[in-house]
């Protein structure tokens, strides 16, 4: 079985769902006849390249809160992160274009580091006093997770490079009607929104395992739109 996952590493509930579809995959029984692939899908992709903003003034500014109100809005969902055993600054954390981001992942892709990489970025975005709009702390990543810095670094210094694959991506995430990140796809047949409980991806997977169609998740989850806006408890 195969399973894609669209999601962006500025997107919350992508860090948090990727959490929870680990959990809920390491309780399928086939779990070691899965492939997992992750696929590129930007929130933002208009925002300017190299151009930051607070995240909690951008929550303001978007929602229309004061920063105190946006620094909740954060806490909600820091404790759902903290609730799957991830930690969460709602402090400090910049918000800016994931193109290059994307870019970086396909090479890592291409050499079999992608889900190191994802989870490097993901921690150093919401976990960790670094920032991965930064090309050097993505270059350090990208080291991290097992990939050449000379290679890693071409791919950043060349707006060319991988382009297409994210474009490709992205492309494929509208024609199955990907709205909302994570966006996960089983085998191309059956598709699952937002960060869903661990197990209802156990159970997804056991019904597409055998061929019976999905039932529909008991309740929306939640997810980040291609606005840049995603749902927050308590909002």
């Amino acid at each position: 079985m195969r399973v894609e996952i669209w999601s962006d590493i500025a997107c919350p509930w992508c860090y948090i769902g990727k959490a929870r579809f680990t959990k809920g995959l390491a309780e399928f029984a086939h779990r070691d006849e899965v492939e997992v692939v992750y696929r590129s899908f930007e929130l933002d992709p208009h925002s300017a390249k190299g151009v930051t903003a607070p995240v909690l003034e951008m929550l303001a500014r978007k929602y229309g809160r004061t920063l105190d109100e946006a620094r909740g809005m954060e806490e909600h969902v820091a404790a759902s992160a903290r609730a799957e055993g991830l930690e969460y600054r709602t402090d400090g954390r910049d918000h800016g274009n994931t193109f290059d981001i994307h870019r970086l992942l396909h090479l890592a892709a291409a050499r079999g580091r992608q889900v190191e990489l994802l989870d490097l970025a993901f921690r150093a975005n919401f976990a960790e006093e670094r920032s991965v709009f930064d090309t050097e702390v993505l270059l350090a990543l990208a080291v991290e997770a097992g990939l050449d810095e000379a290679e890693a670094r071409a791919v950043l210094a060349d707006d060319s490079v991988y382009a297409a694959e994210v474009r490709a991506d992205e492309r494929e995430a509208a024609e199955l009607g990907a709205n909302a990140v994570p966006f996960f796809v089983l085998d191309r047949r059956y598709g699952i929104s937002g960060g869903q409980p661990a197990e209802v991806f156990t159970r997804a997977l056991e019904q597409a395992w055998a061929g019976r169609e999905l039932p529909e998740p008991a309740a929306d989850a939640e997810a980040c739109e291609p606005d840049g806006a995603c749902a927050v408890p308590g909002a």
